[in-house]
């Protein structure tokens, strides 16, 4: 990546961060391009920069100007928010195509920029078409994460005058269970430090299947298998005693060697229950991201994405990955802590995931230190349905809400399309199961009508 020719091409790509001219391809029919998309420097004195892609509300219920705009990180860490754009909640998704040599995309009846806008980003630097001048300069820690991240948000507002009044949502799932309160988190406490003119309009998180506090949620493993009925107590013991060797490095902080233990718990429910995957324990074969990364491959898709052509498109980056290794049990439980206080955060699960579901997040929200969390707790667990149909169960107080979806596993939209769309919708708008009831406090001032 640092011969010449790949300097020029990303710089030529820099110069043209819209997507709107460009020209129709095979996989790629005219609607379903982005609005803009693009490379934006989060280093200045180097090449490094992250890839975006953003799609306008289809059909916005205000002016754009009041229009919320929603950013998505994927996890890994170091997979590509592409799986996310192409096979989750995008306006078009990757669809095995049987009498065809690629993959094809069809629309997503249930995406997210339906009403409000929606931002990709391939994060960190490395991460799918994002470019990192060095491994050196891939980052190690979340605040260095957020550093890159600020950087680039910033810059994207800047693209257009009516970016900078639009209420920003920051979402993700899995490893951006610490992306997502990591930038948060930076963003309220940067603005602080700017002038209005400079800030970042953040309204809320949204965190689904997510780390974000390892040490409360690896030990939560053995038990979820066992009364979920896939193992007995026998491994159940033997499961704990794994769990046990990675908190005992966590409290030591010997956080690589806690990384390992981890991934050693897992391998071994894995091996224990012979399931397909454990990010969804009703699945015969796993998700199918590679369809993804068949198609992000193709140079014409990478020309209308105005991605680099010269990158090999991977869908998770091992040395991303090995980058963060030793943050992986590193928790930003405290970021949450402070951006509940601040800011709207919806936690979100679906039900059949054993890795970062509902067992998990149930175990560390518990342990919140904030002045909310008995009533939270207390809170009645509301059974929410989407057109008269169960959905899942919504519980709430304040500015936390924490929902379960039915009939999903770790990739919430991919299982549950339609439902993921009216969960992000109606938690941003606070209105259904997601509204605020007398006493609790609401931070949203965009009032959309449908």
């Amino acid at each position: 990546m640092e011969s010449t020719t790949v300097i020029f091409l990303f710089l030529l790509f820099l110069h043209h961060p819209s997507a709107t001219s460009s020209t129709p391809t095979s996989i790629f029919p005219n609607e379903a391009l982005p609005t803009k998309s693009g490379y934006i420097p989060v280093k200045p004195k180097t090449n490094s920069a992250i890839f975006y892609t953003f799609y306008e509300a289809q059909k916005p219920t205000s002016p754009l100007s009041q229009t919320p705009l929603l950013i998505w990180l994927q996890g890994g860490p170091g997979c590509s928010s592409m799986i996310g754009n192409f096979l989750e909640l995008g306006p078009y998704r990757v669809v095995d195509s049987q009498d065809n040599e690629h993959p094809a995309l069809q629309p997503n009846l249930g995406s997210w920029n339906r009403i409000f806008g929606l931002i990709f980003i391939d994060n960190p630097i490395g991460t799918g078409f994002s470019i990192a001048s060095s491994p050196e300069e891939i980052p190690r820690d979340q605040h260095t994460v957020a550093e890159h991240l600020f950087a680039a948000i910033s810059e994207f507002i800047k693209l257009d005058p009516v970016f900078k009044t639009r209420p920003l949502y920051i979402t993700g799932e899995s490893y951006a269970g610490k992306y997502v309160p990591a930038i948060g988190y930076y963003i309220l406490k940067k603005n602080t430090k700017l002038p209005v003119a400079k800030q970042v309009n953040l309204k809320g998180v949204a965190i689904g299947n997510g780390l974000t506090d390892p040490l409360t949620q690896v030990k939560t493993h053995a038990l979820n298998a066992y009364f979920s009925g896939l193992i007995n107590e026998r491994q159940k013991g033997e499961l704990e005693e794994a769990q046990r060797e990675a908190v005992k490095l966590v409290r030591m902080g010997n956080w690589s060697e806690a990384t390992d233990a981890r991934s050693r718990v897992l391998d071994l429910l894995q091996n224990m229950t012979g399931l397909a995957t454990l990010y969804d324990f009703t699945r015969k074969v796993p998700y199918e991201t590679e369809l993804v990364t068949k198609v992000m491959q193709l140079a014409e898709v990478k020309n209308a994405l105005k991605a680099n052509e010269s990158i090999v498109f991977e869908e998770c980056s091992d040395t991303v990955g090995k980058a963060l290794h030793a943050d992986v049990m590193k928790s930003v439980k405290y970021m949450v802590e402070f951006l509940v206080k601040k800011s709207n955060v919806l936690l979100y699960q679906g039900h059949f995931d054993l890795r970062d579901g509902v067992v998990s997040t149930e175990a560390w929200v518990k342990t919140m230190k904030w002045e909310g969390i008995g009533k939270y707790l207390m809170a009645e667990r509301k059974v929410w349905k989407v057109n008269g149909v169960l959905a899942g169960y919504v519980q709430k107080w304040s500015r936390l809400s924490n929902a379960v979806v039915l009939g999903a596993g770790h990739l919430v939209p991919t299982d549950q399309a339609a439902n993921s769309q009216a969960m992000i919708e109606d938690w941003v708008l606070e209105r259904g199961v997601f509204a605020n009831v007398e006493g609790e406090d609401s931070v949203s001032d965009f009032r959309g009508a449908l």
